[in-house]
């Protein structure tokens, strides 16, 4: 599988798929018309390109994810602490809330995921 990134506008018309699928391919040409002002070979062409790096699947003109939203951004986030933190998930909450506090919200909600960690 090729390296999975998106670009602006690919993650743009992904969300498209995303939020509607499946759907037909006459559909998504539609959805990118108007959302994207795109022409339908535009959206062919796209939507080929990210068949090819395992995003999506057209088959018999219906498109569907083969990555959810959640798995694809998790798959980025999961690079970034790899790349720029050397994969080290404290470094990266220690430089994050170095600029923006956490809500008490926020923090209560770490600690219900840490605690559903450490169960398992």
């Amino acid at each position: 599988m090729e390296e999975i990134k998106l670009g602006m506008v690919e993650a743009r018309f992904a969300d498209i798929i995303w939020q509607n699928e499946p759907l037909s391919t006459r559909e998504l040409v539609s959805l990118c018309e108007k959302e994207l002002n795109w022409k339908r070979t535009t959206t062919y062409t796209v939507l080929k390109k990210l068949c090819e790096r395992g995003i999506f699947l057209t088959e018999n003109s219906t498109v569907t994810s083969l990555i959810s939203k959640n798995e694809f951004y998790a798959i980025q986030s999961e690079k970034f602490v790899d790349e720029t933190f050397k994969g080290s998930l404290p470094a990266f909450i220690a430089a994050f809330t170095a600029r923006k506090r956490p809500t008490a919200k926020e923090l209560e909600e770490i600690r219900r995921m840490i605690d559903t960690f450490e169960e398992v």
